[in-house]
């Protein structure tokens, strides 16, 4: 992999059409792609919701997925490279899940994207956390901002260090209003370099530009050098172990 030539990588993007809340056509990803190749990135993972109501998002349907899309993608010359992953969302059942199951990033069974909606961390968080990192996997936590949990109680973040978990920023709360309570835990953990890397999270043609003033305010907050490390130098580990 030619480094010099790698942009920022996307970790966190729902751009394969019409097969979860994300983008629900081919030429909204189209589009989408577009503007991320436009603000300066070069790789996407597509990382479509893994929830038991989508059966067919799974180790093995996502990467064709992946495929299909990036032949649309080159037949419209747009330069983005795609990459398989998954984001799944952490459920009691975590725990009897098998590695053969568990979408990873690039399938390779190394770093697993992982979300939870809670109010309270929930009994079953440890325990599932454990199970996937006994499997090898590195978890990573999406949008930890997002959980009225975190945001009732910035300082849990510690409890996720002690668990070993990586931060995965999203974007979007970079962008949302100063006032809100997800741009002011983000921008926090941005200061107090909680996160591993920042994700776009996208999932379509309308919000994606309020993502991208998120990136925008990133550099702002932390300056172009933190960004490009959580935005391509940390994100270049799991693309490695993803390609030859």
């Amino acid at each position: 992999m030619d480094e010099v030539a790698t942009g920022r990588i996307d970790v966190h993007s729902h751009l394969l059409p019409g097969i979860d809340d994300g983008c629900q056509s081919l030429e909204d990803s189209l589009a989408c792609a577009r503007l991320l190749v436009e603000a300066g990135y070069t790789h996407s993972f597509c990382t479509p919701h893994i929830w038991p109501n989508l059966p067919e998002n799974n180790v093995v349907n996502i990467p064709k997925r992946v495929a299909a899309l990036q032949s649309e993608l080159d037949r419209a010359a747009i330069s983005l490279r795609l990459i398989p992953g998954g984001e799944i969302n952490l459920r009691p059942e975590t725990v009897r899940v098998g590695i053969d199951e568990v979408v990873t990033y690039g399938m390779s069974r190394k770093h697993v994207l992982f979300d939870l909606w809670a109010d309270k961390i929930p009994p079953f968080f440890e325990p599932a956390v454990r199970h996937l990192q006994s499997m090898g996997l590195t978890a990573i936590l999406a949008h930890p901002e997002r959980m009225r949990a975190v945001q009732d109680d910035p300082s849990t973040a510690d409890y996720f260090q002690e668990l070993g978990l990586l931060l995965q920023g999203n974007l979007q709360c970079l962008g949302d209003p100063p006032t809100t309570q997800t741009r002011q835990v983000a921008e926090q953990f941005l200061a107090e370099d909680r996160y591993f890397m920042l994700g776009s999270d996208l999932h379509n043609l309308t919000s994606l530009p309020l993502r991208l003033k998120g990136l925008r305010r990133a550099i702002e907050a932390a300056g172009e050098e933190k960004v490009w490390q959580l935005t391509r130098d940390h994100p270049r580990q799991l693309m490695h172990e993803a390609l030859p």
